[in-house]
């Protein structure tokens, strides 16, 4: 006999608002206004993806007592409104930075592969009667979405202050996956 895993009250509100937090996430970064410049693309797109990841944080933080993760989701919050604030001072800069039509098409063409692998991803992650596992398992694919889309944006032809953004969210947010995947090792 198959039955439906029997969620508690506190994951049912968990997961609800994750799913209303991803769903604005999905939304907001496949409706971003593009233009004419990768770095301000990138940007318009990634600043969404970090909103989000700061919201499914302080949704979790609602409820976790795991002092492992809540530390994991603090740091989050502390360097995606970092990265968030560095964006926003240099987007008006980089506008001035345009890329051709073949690039333009090529690098979103590459963005939109990977943003549909992470939404995909996210929307089917395991979801337990574990908060604590439940998020990671949303967390990680979020974090490794990041990693792509900045690596494909370093490859193409960008302003020349967006470089260390996107070396600074790769660098945290591998760090964040290793510390995410050894501690699912031990809460399950």
């Amino acid at each position: 006999m198959n039955r439906e895993p029997s969620f508690s009250l506190v994951t049912i509100n968990y997961l609800n608002r994750f799913y209303s937090i991803l769903d604005r996430m999905i939304q907001d970064m496949t409706n971003a206004r593009l233009g004419n410049s990768i770095s301000v693309n990138f940007m318009t797109q990634m600043i969404p993806h970090h909103r989000a990841a700061i919201e499914m944080s302080q949704n979790l933080l609602q409820y976790t007592t795991n002092i492992p993760l809540q530390n994991i989701a603090l740091q989050i919050v502390s360097e995606q409104n970092k990265s968030i604030e560095n964006m926003k001072s240099i987007i008006g800069t980089c506008g001035q930075f345009s890329n051709s039509p073949q690039e333009l098409d090529a690098y979103q063409r590459g963005m939109d592969q990977i943003m549909d692998t992470m939404f995909s991803e996210m929307e089917h992650a395991c979801a337990v009667n574990n908060i604590n596992v439940s998020f990671i398992h949303e967390m990680i694919p979020h974090h490794q979405g990041a990693i792509r889309m900045s690596e494909l944006t370093l490859k193409a032809s960008i302003c020349p202050q967006l470089p260390p953004i996107l070396h600074a969210i790769i660098t945290s947010q591998k760090r964040g996956v290793m510390q995410m995947e050894q501690l699912l090792q031990c809460i399950c």
